[in-house]
């Protein structure tokens, strides 16, 4: 281990010799990240449609990214049944686990008129990111979608 004294130039410089140390150097890649923000600012689905087609080479259409009901019901005919049990079983857990961590809406009045609590929203609206290509990742779906459902978040 190596123990590494902090002086208080080394403190107001903390952020860059941390990045002057790392092998990623995340700047270069800057402009084209902007570039990628402003175009789903500005162009919305039709943004991340081309972004799609251009970095997972799927072209979706606002007609065609909803999954439909034949398709779920194509895919599970093509799932080995144990899997399918295992990820029902992921989700009963992960649900569970989740539930425990709600939190309440709470208000409490004192006599001098002083009302304290705390009020507990969801968030309206969620994206997820669900990585794609020749891996698949059910566990990403499932830590992500499930979390938010059980806070009550409306579109996921």
């Amino acid at each position: 281990m190596r123990i590494v004294t902090l002086t208080e130039k080394e403190k107001n410089n903390i952020l860059e010799n941390m990045l002057k140390r790392s092998p990623n150097q995340y700047g270069k890649y800057q402009d084209a990240v902007d570039e990628i923000l402003n175009a789903v600012k500005v162009k919305k689905d039709a943004a991340l449609f081309e972004y799609t087609e251009k970095f997972d080479g799927v072209k979706i259409t606002p007609e065609t990214i909803r999954v439909t009901k034949e398709e779920i019901e194509e895919a599970y005919t093509q799932v080995d049944e144990e899997l399918i049990d295992v990820i029902r079983k992921a989700l009963v857990n992960i649900r569970d686990y989740h539930s425990r961590q709600r939190q309440n809406s709470w208000f409490d009045s004192q006599e001098s008129g002083i009302i304290l609590g705390q009020k507990v929203t969801p968030l309206a609206r969620v994206g997820v990111y669900v990585p794609g290509g020749k891996a698949v990742y059910p566990s990403s779906v499932l830590m992500n979608v499930i979390p938010a459902k059980v806070a009550g978040v409306e579109q996921i």
